[in-house]
This record gives structure tokens, sequence and C-alpha cells, in this order.
């Protein structure tokens, strides 16, 4: 029971670096709701098996605090290995019909993608249909989450602007080999929510922690009747 308890517990502070980036032994306890003695020991053994790492930073007159953050070895702990066959044969496919033709191919593989989600999603208000979105987006091995962003002063026609935030990529090897599969998943959004502005905040291929997207939705109070589609 004990050892079952402790990977439960190493997964999470895995799963919490995933999301957050970085953090200290004592935020972690914080969030977990364990001592810090028992977390050192988990980080410890983390760090032992090479899946996570720190950095000491200075803070004020006290003593140096130590940030952890996942390695390499760290973020490959999450399930991806599928997308190895997906790579071989993107490869193959170049090489016998060019990249054009593959670029061609990735573009109808989004398109059909954006209207199976279309249909999941609904036509319900901007706020349901991101939340559907992103359980979606989580039944297919994406860490995604959505937040509200409060409308800016300046912002007279009172948008409402969501955060999509992608902290484990399901493709995140394919992406690498084949970035443009990137562009397509940005031009999917945007036609999935047809009636919003769709705009890349954060890239993970960019060596950013996690892919975020920016959502601006229509006038809150009067909702244009055919707002223009515009995919980013």
């Amino acid at each position: 029971m004990a050892t079952t308890q402790h990977q439960s517990t190493k997964h999470d502070i895995l799963q919490l670096l995933l999301k957050q980036a970085q953090a200290t032994a004592q935020e972690l306890a914080e969030t977990l709701d364990i001592s810090p003695q028992a977390i050192r020991r988990h980080l410890k053994d983390l760090e032992m098996e090479g899946l996570i790492a720190y950095n000491s930073v200075q803070v004020g007159m006290g003593r140096p605090q130590h940030v952890y953050e996942l390695t390499t070895q760290g973020r490959e702990h999450f399930p991806n290995r599928y997308d190895e066959f997906a790579i071989s044969f993107l490869d193959t496919l170049t090489q016998t019909v060019g990249h054009e033709q593959v670029s061609q191919i990735l573009h109808k593989q989004w398109q059909r993608k954006a209207i199976e989600y279309r249909e999941k999603v609904g036509k319900g208000s901007l706020k349901e249909r991101v939340e559907k979105l992103v359980e979606l987006r989580k039944t297919e091995g994406y860490m995604a989450e959505w937040y509200l962003l409060e409308s800016e002063p300046l912002d007279t026609n009172n948008h409402e602007r969501y955060i999509l935030t992608e902290h484990h990529c399901a493709i995140s090897n394919v992406a690498e080999s084949f970035p443009s599969v990137c562009g397509h998943e940005l031009e999917m959004f945007g036609e999935i929510l047809e009636d919003c502005t769709v705009e890349r905040t954060h890239w993970i291929v960019n060596g950013e922690h996690r892919c975020g997207y920016l959502i601006i939705g229509g006038n809150r109070e009067q909702p244009p009747p055919n707002p223009p589609c515009t995919g980013g």
C-alpha cells in the first residue's frame, strides 16, 4: 500500500511540474497537501531517477531555493510513443510523394478533425463550447485546461476572451518533425469556433513548456448575426 501511495504522489509531482513548468518543494507540498519533508524525499527519488532537475535561485537574503522542473526524460514519462509510427509513416510518405502533397494531406486530415469536433462541441455559448473542446482534447491525451480573461478597459465591445492551454501535447514528436501540423491545428480551432478569432500565445515546439491559444468571441450583449471566421 505504501509503495502504491509513493508512486501516486510521485506521479502527482510530475504532473504538477508538467503543468506549472517549475516549482519549489514548499509550493509542491502546499499544493499536494503533504509535509515538506515527505515532498523532499519524493523529489530526491525523482531526481535520482533522472525525471527532474533543479536550479538554485537566490531569494532575498536567505538561503538559495531549489526550483524543480522536468527533464526531457521526465516529459517522456508521459505516454506518447504511439506517434513513432506516425513520424516514420510521414517520412516515408514525404519521400514518396513530396512535401507539398503531404502538407495537403495533413490539411485535409485537420479539416476532417474540425468537422468532427464541431459536431461534438455543438452550438452553445462560447464558454460551453470552449469547455467541451477542452474535454475532447483531454480524452486524446492533451493536458488541456481553459480560463476566462477579464475584458480589457479599452475593449468597448466587451468581447469574451478565453485562454486554452495544453501542457502536454499528444503529438509533440510529430510536431517537431512536421511543425506544419501546429499551423493546421490553429486553423482547426478557428473552424471549430467559427465566430471567434483564435491566436497562438505559446508553442511547445519553440521551447516553451505549453501550447496556448487566445480565443476572442463576439460581443456579449449583441453578438453579430454572422461574424467572420478567423483562424489566426
